[in-house]
This record gives structure tokens, sequence and C-alpha cells, in this order.
């Protein structure tokens, strides 16, 4: 799954991530090499916590992050969060959280890009194209395989801010100017 729908209006938009079962596979898996590790070995009670602490660390740090982007009409604002568990924990609480904020009314498009994963494939992800040239994706790492769910929310979203309705209208007004364009020249006549 690529996002959940956590709360939906027709002025507010709100879409969460959570990490999947494959990265709290890899926390658990590595979690509990240093577990067996402490518990297993002969050594000094220092090195059974530096075992444990270690893969505790190594397991944190493969742990995907916790995401949120917040469409708020009334606000004018996106706002994208992140939260690492990772950077909470080496910090001591006062860092992990990063948070972008963008107007509503400059988001032009809303596309899906194809990206590299090493070892693993392709992934999808949602990007967020703004009128200034920015582009900024939706979440910070991209989905395997799972097209089809990055689609569903990327028209979630071009529906939610009516880009598709701006989208027609452009289309419109330029086949209209270019047939008012096509109407003043002259005609040659053979």
């Amino acid at each position: 799954m690529y996002m959940l729908v956590e709360n939906r209006t027709s002025s507010y938009l709100h879409l969460k991530r959570s990490p999947g079962i494959r990265s709290w596979s890899l926390f658990v898996g590595i979690a509990s090499i240093g577990l067996a590790a402490a518990y297993y070995s002969a050594d000094s009670l220092a090195w059974k916590l530096f075992y444990m602490a270690g893969c505790f660390f190594v397991a944190a740090q493969n742990l995907e992050q916790w995401e949120e982007a917040v469409f708020d009409k009334n606000k004018g604002t996106v706002c994208l969060k992140t939260f690492n568990l990772y950077k909470k924990i080496l910090t001591f609480s006062k860092g992990g959280h990063e948070q972008v904020v963008a107007a509503l009314n400059e988001i032009r498009d809303v596309n899906v890009e194809e990206e590299t994963v090493r070892y693993f494939g392709k992934g999808y992800v949602v990007v967020l194209r703004f009128g200034t040239g920015f582009s900024h994706p939706l979440t910070q790492s991209a989905v395997l395989g799972c097209r089809s769910d990055v689609e569903a929310i990327a028209k979630l979203i071009t529906s939610f801010l009516e880009l598709d309705r701006l989208e027609s209208q452009q289309d419109l007004s330029q086949s209209s100017e270019t047939e008012a364009s096509d109407a003043d020249e002259p005609q040659d006549t053979y």
C-alpha cells in the first residue's frame, strides 16, 4: 500500500504512510541477531549490551519513515511531514521530524514517476509539480511494484485539487485561441 486516506472532506485531504511489512520484518530480523548474539555469547555484560544496542541501531536505521501529506484548501497549503525513528533516537527527541509546506495554488500537476530501486527493480512515487518549476515527491521512498496504488493516489490528489478541470479549461481556451488566429490569417486561393 502506497498511502492510506486518513481523512477526506471537500476542503481537507489527509494521507498517511507507515513502514510496511518488509521494513518491520527487517527490523525484527536485525534486532533478533543482536539479541541472539548477546544471549549465546560468553562475553561480558558490556559486550552483550553493545551487541544489542548496535543491532538495534542498524535495525532502526533500516526502518522506513512515517510520512503524512495534508492538503488543506481552507489554509491554502499542502504540508508534507516525515518522521524518522533513527534520527529521533540519535538526537534524543530533538530531531526526526521534517516538514515541507507549500501553497496549494502553486501545484500545477501531479505525476507518477518510476525510480530504480537497487537490488529490487522498479519503484513508483507521486511527484507534485509546482508552477515555479520545483518538483517534490509526495513520499521520500518509492513503493515497489504496485503502480496502480500509486496512480490511484495521484488521481485522488488531482481530483481533490481539481487539476483535471483546470487542464480541460486550458485545453479549451488554447483551441479557441488557435481557431481565432486561424480565422485572422488571409486565405490564399489558387
